[in-house]
């Protein structure tokens, strides 16, 4: 036996468009309203024809547009509303009128200014009107959650005899939760199919108290065969239900919910950025289902389980909804496993030893950085595996003073075998005084024939990498790298691995370089 359907009221266009600052262009309309066809949503909630003729040419736009959803326009309960969202569905081959009131008192005292019996009146002849232009009709109450349920139940019953063939229960102002929102849906639904058993139940949820989602599918689970959303939950204060939530929590727990739905999933990614774009609203990196982070793993834990097995820490594929796959971002929490992973795809293929280095100035480097790119990882590599040296001394701390009023000194303390040795000097700069320094604390002069320093990527911590080039006092040199976040740091790493190079050399051994012209220590 087939599963029910659920299906999906896409109201990207109409209360999503009401998020503050967002409108958009007849043309951005239709292109959203494309997307939406190709995604599969069944009904699509085009605009409020009345409250523009603006408004009304987009809602016109669309039905010539877009063939295969149904193409709905909302009107007020009133006659003006209904007839002009009549004229502007005509072109539609397939249309619908929603027409809606409101149900609580506060709403029916302080904005509508009616009596009960007056908004029911109402309601029951705009259902009436609706059906002299088209066979689907919804009708939909405001605010059910803080309405007298009695009259809610006369309210909708009455516009099911009417002739209303989708019946909507709004939680206007995110104020419901869960549990009693689904008891308001089931009392509602058996009293509507009692007089009409092919009447559809919708849901209409917002996420003042963030349970859009939550409330929505609580509907389904006791009989709503519509849900209405936006595409990135976009729409009226915190927002509506998030089309794309609500879909995969159908397909994902389908063992629970037991429904099936026409949603094309893989154009969801595609929709969300569309609509991002257009709306000039930025999706949350942490959003569920098309955020920058809803398929990335950081925590070394994660990120091996991931590796070993997708399903370890993913309860959807990716490319389910259209992301080309899952990204492990490498960062202080990423273990060895994401690393070996990451320099394989970029072609390193390290010993253990030379990894092990890698990874502890990996460590070093993610401690100080948001995020570790692939530049980044080349630059480690380079200067800590293939360029590195034998460790004859180790540069132990260094302090250094500059500015525009000071002169530049630098202290630096170096081991040397089992002795350690601690010496200050000045400088032309900071550079300067540091290398100075070392030189005394190693006990040997080199000269400085070439120093480049460049930034390994474009951000405000970004990699620097130095380069240098040495010289020492039998006239053989030696060129290395260093890198950090700080460029005296990687200046220092850049000189003590050329030092370190230049020390292991066995006593006599050629110059390699001795055609390079001695330059003078400048930086």
């Amino acid at each position: 036996m087939q599963e029910p359907l659920v299906r999906i009221f896409d109201t990207t266009l109409r209360d999503g468009e009401q998020s503050p600052g967002v409108s958009f262009s007849l043309e951005e309309k239709v292109e959203i309203a494309r997307q939406l066809e190709r995604l599969g949503v069944d009904i699509i909630e085009s605009g409020f024809p009345q409250a523009s003729a603006g408004e009304a040419a987009g809602v016109a736009a669309i039905c010539r547009e877009v063939r295969t959803p149904v193409i709905c326009g909302l009107a007020r309960t009133r006659r003006g509303d209904i007839e002009t969202a009549a004229r502007a569905l005509e072109g539609a081959a397939r249309s619908r009128i929603h027409t809606f009131t409101s149900a609580s008192r506060v709403h029916l005292e302080h904005m509508l200014r009616l009596s009960e019996a007056q908004n029911l009146e109402m309601a029951v002849e705009a259902v009436r009107l609706a059906r002299t232009h088209t066979d689907d009709v919804e009708f939909s109450a405001q605010d059910v959650a803080r309405a007298d349920q009695d009259y809610l139940l006369e309210l909708y019953t009455e516009a099911v005899r009417a002739g209303a063939t989708t019946i909507n229960i709004p939680d206007t102002v995110g104020y419901s939760t869960p549990v009693e929102f689904a008891g308001i849906v089931r009392r509602l639904r058996e009293a509507a199919e009692a007089i009409n058993p092919a009447v559809v139940i919708s849901v209409h949820t917002h996420d003042d108290l963030g349970l859009a989602a939550a409330n929505a599918l609580a509907g389904v689970e006791v009989g709503a065969g519509q849900v209405e959303c936006a595409v990135n939950g976009i729409g009226e204060r915190a927002g509506n239900c998030p089309l794309e939530e609500v879909v995969m929590a159908l397909i994902t727990r389908q063992d629970h919910y037991g429904r099936r739905l026409n949603i094309r999933t893989t154009e969801l990614y595609r929709t969300s950025q569309l609509v991002s774009k257009l709306s000039g609203m930025v999706v949350q990196p942490n959003k569920a289902i098309v955020g920058a982070h809803a398929f990335a793993h950081e925590a070394g834990i994660h990120q091996d389980g991931v590796l070993k097995e997708r399903t370890t820490y993913e309860i959807m594929r990716p490319q389910d909804v259209g992301v080309p796959e899952s990204r492990l971002v490498l960062g202080k929490h990423s273990g060895r496993h994401a690393l070996r992973e990451r320099l394989l795809a970029l072609g390193y293929h390290l010993a253990d030893t030379e990894f092990e280095r890698a990874f502890g100035r990996f460590k070093e480097l993610a401690d100080k950085k948001r995020g570790i790119t692939d530049a980044d990882l080349a630059a480690i590599v380079q200067s800590e595996v293939v360029a590195a040296a034998p460790e004859v001394c180790r540069l132990d701390y260094f302090h250094v003073l500059s500015g525009t009023t000071v002169l530049p000194t630098a202290t630096a303390r170096v081991t040397v075998g089992d002795v350690s040795r601690q010496e200050s000097a000045t400088g032309g700069g900071p550079v300067d005084a540091l290398y100075l320094a070392i030189d005394r604390a190693v006990g040997q002069e080199f000269r400085l024939l070439d120093y480049s320093l460049r930034a390994v990527t474009g951000d405000r911590d970004a990699l620097g990498e130095v380069t240098v080039r040495l010289r020492d006092a039998a006239g053989r040199s030696s060129i290395a790298l260093g890198t950090s976040t700080d460029v005296i740091e990687a200046s220092a790493r850049a000189y003590m691995a050329a030092v370190n190079k230049l020390l292991s050399l066995p006593e006599g051994s050629a110059a390699p370089e001795a055609s390079v012209p001695a330059g003078e220590r400048q930086v």
